[in-house]
């Protein structure tokens, strides 16, 4: 269905209904082909970005869209209803642009904002490790300084876009152990010395290569170094709070399209001389999958709202991640089992959904993060 939303302006009014037809004609009757042969669509990433859909967030000034996150985060959702890896893709893009926008110097932003910002390239995010997935503090990836050069080696795990990326925001340790020697720096994706490894083979999110990065000597020029050296981990932090509101956009968007293919087939289909709709027992099901996805909405805009506010939105990020992800588990597979058999083969998108909502539970921060960093908060 379509969802009702109440956007602020009449351009954010535009905007969302270009998305829509942009997703509907463009995005959604490729999705189920391109997600089976496992092929990146990276044509897709290119229209969005002449439809200028890769910079929403990010003033106008620097070439952004200059549009609120709650306008952001609702273009991601509509993204998601069509296609969940595109939806991915531009959220992590937007998380790999966030140092460069947010600390770096006029002169680099001049250099490499507009390409960025206007689509022409595509961001990955390395944090990750193979050994320190959710504890990124621990990372053994070096950055040692050369002169007027740093030089990288390690391995960064998990990394979507690994080996499609045209620039990556790095991770890596330029000092002493703990978050405090870490710091980020801005690597072209062709760089010498960088390497993807093979794609990981994944449950869901076929389209979207995920993969190792592996840095051996990695050369890159002093004026990399995106902040202070030493700030990068309070920038993948402060980033990762972001990114999190993308995620659960993409939650709810994903959760809204299982919705949508169940009670679409509820109505239609018949047994004991009735629509199976008109079951209570699969009636309330319906009931409340409806529900978890208006609640995980609402949760996630009010957590952008305080960040366009320029409010506090850490631990309503958190709340959102969680419960938006979880909703969308919960509501994916109520949709497969009110398709019954149908729902387990590939004839129908909900076993697609069903195998993408697990991702979301654990990408920007599993859900057990979540549930630390909104524990530690109410024990402080």
């Amino acid at each position: 269905m379509t969802v009702e939303r109440d956007l602020p302006t009449e351009e954010s009014k535009d905007l969302i209904a270009l998305v829509r037809e942009i997703a509907a004609s463009e995005l959604a009757p490729k999705a189920a082909d391109a997600e089976e042969r496992g092929e990146f669509p990276r044509e897709a990433f290119r229209l969005l970005g002449k439809a200028g859909l890769m910079s929403l967030p990010y003033p106008e000034e620097l070439g952004g869209g200059g549009q609120p996150y709650a306008v952001y985060l609702q273009v991601v959702e509509e993204l998601a209803m069509a296609w969940a890896t595109v939806a991915e893709a531009v959220s992590v893009h937007t998380l790999s642009c966030f140092p460069l926008v947010a600390y770096g110097t006029p002169a680099q932003q001049e250099r490499w904002l507009p390409d960025m910002l206007g689509g022409d390239t595509l961001g990955g995010y390395c944090l990750s490790e193979p050994a320190g997935g959710s504890d990124a503090a621990a990372m053994r990836t070096k950055a040692v300084r050369d002169g007027d050069s740093y030089v990288v080696d390690g391995t960064k795990a998990w990394i979507t876009h690994g080996g499609v990326a045209d620039f990556y925001a790095l991770m890596a340790r330029t000092g002493a152990d703990g978050p405090k020697g870490i710091s980020c720096l801005l690597v072209d994706g062709d760089a010498p010395g960088l390497s993807a490894a093979a794609p990981e083979r994944k449950m869901g999110f076929n389209a979207s290569p995920t993969a190792q990065m592996r840095f051996d000597g990695v050369r890159l020029d002093a004026d990399r170094l995106l902040g202070a050296e030493g700030q990068g981990f309070s920038i993948a932090m402060e980033a990762l709070d972001a990114g999190r509101l993308g995620i659960a956009a993409c939650a709810v968007g994903l959760a809204q399209a299982a919705l949508d293919a169940a009670v679409a087939y509820a109505k239609d289909r018949q047994q004991f001389g009735q629509r199976i709709i008109d079951f209570q027992g699969l009636s309330f099901m319906l009931a409340d999958m409806a529900t978890a996805v208006e609640a995980s909405r609402a949760l996630y805009l009010a957590a952008a709202r305080r960040k366009d506010a320029g409010q506090s939105f850490s631990l309503q990020a958190a709340m959102a991640k969680l419960f938006a992800t979880d909703a969308c588990m919960k509501v994916t597979t109520d949709a497969v089992q009110v398709f019954g058999g149908a729902g387990y083969v590939r004839d129908w998108p909900v076993e697609r959904y069903f195998r993408e909502a697990k991702a979301l539970q654990i990408v920007e921060g599993t859900n057990q993060i979540q549930r630390m960093v909104i524990g530690r908060r109410l024990a402080r």
